[in-house]
């Protein structure tokens, strides 16, 4: 079995010239990048209590899945996370590694999915962020995950809700009118609703620790933490 679409692979492949560019194709990751940041360290400094401030995520094993160019990667590696980073795609792991180097950041980025990583150990915090709505199998694709998590590790999932305002906000609107995404960025038969997702996360050891909406603040220009799920949404799992 595998959990590698290789349209969606093909597709991103495409794209990766780009990932380090705010005014580019990813502009809206790098918009969005800040709150997942500080919803990741606050969830994780909390969960194990931990106390120092400077280098907070210090000795954490976190694996960063569908890692793209490094975005999140990146920064949780500055703040001290042991960061071991996977894509799918080849072009993507080159683009995330030269960028990781040049800054002098030690990060293991390695082409392979869930199913495939050759590493034994497990880790403290699994990234699934703007991922989950890209794979086959999506069943499959969080077995694997947590597989690799240890127990009470977190798992952090991150994507969009099937509804009809998000078909609307997300391709629609994200696409075609606002073009903030290329079009056919998304497929909304792929979108996942958060009790699908609850229920894959049960079936395989997961339980829901916090679930949150991710709004779009426009008098701000910028992405909060809100009680909307109907569109983007971020799911916190602990491993039991």
């Amino acid at each position: 079995m595998s959990t590698i679409n290789k349209k969606e692979i093909e597709k991103f492949s495409k794209m990766a010239d780009e990932w380090w560019d705010t005014e580019g194709k990813f502009k809206p990751l790098h918009k969005f990048n800040p709150l997942r940041i500080n919803y990741i360290k606050k969830k994780v400094i909390n969960h194990f209590n931990i106390k120092s401030k400077f280098m907070p995520l210090k000795n954490i094993e976190l694996l960063d899945i569908g890692c793209g160019g490094g975005l999140l990667s990146e920064p949780m590696c500055r703040l001290g996370a042991k960061v071991t980073a996977i894509d799918a795609s080849q072009k993507n792991i080159n683009v995330a590694s030269f960028h990781s180097k040049r800054n002098k950041l030690n990060i293991n980025y390695l082409c392979a999915s869930p199913e495939k990583i050759n590493i034994k150990k497990k880790f403290d915090v699994i990234l699934n962020m703007e991922i989950v709505e890209h794979v086959n199998d999506l069943n499959f694709f969080i077995k694997q995950s947590s597989l690799l998590l240890k127990k009470n590790g977190l798992m952090f999932i991150a994507t969009l809700n099937k509804t009809l305002k998000s078909y609307i906000f997300a391709i629609i609107g994200a696409e075609y009118i606002l073009r903030w995404l290329p079009v056919g960025t998304h497929d909304w038969e792929k979108f996942v609703k958060p009790e699908e997702l609850i229920e894959f996360g049960k079936k395989n050891y997961l339980e829901l620790v916090k679930i949150d909406g991710v709004n779009f603040n426009i008098l701000k220009d910028e992405w909060i933490i809100g009680k909307d799920k109907s569109v983007n949404y971020i799911t916190q799992f602990r491993k039991i």
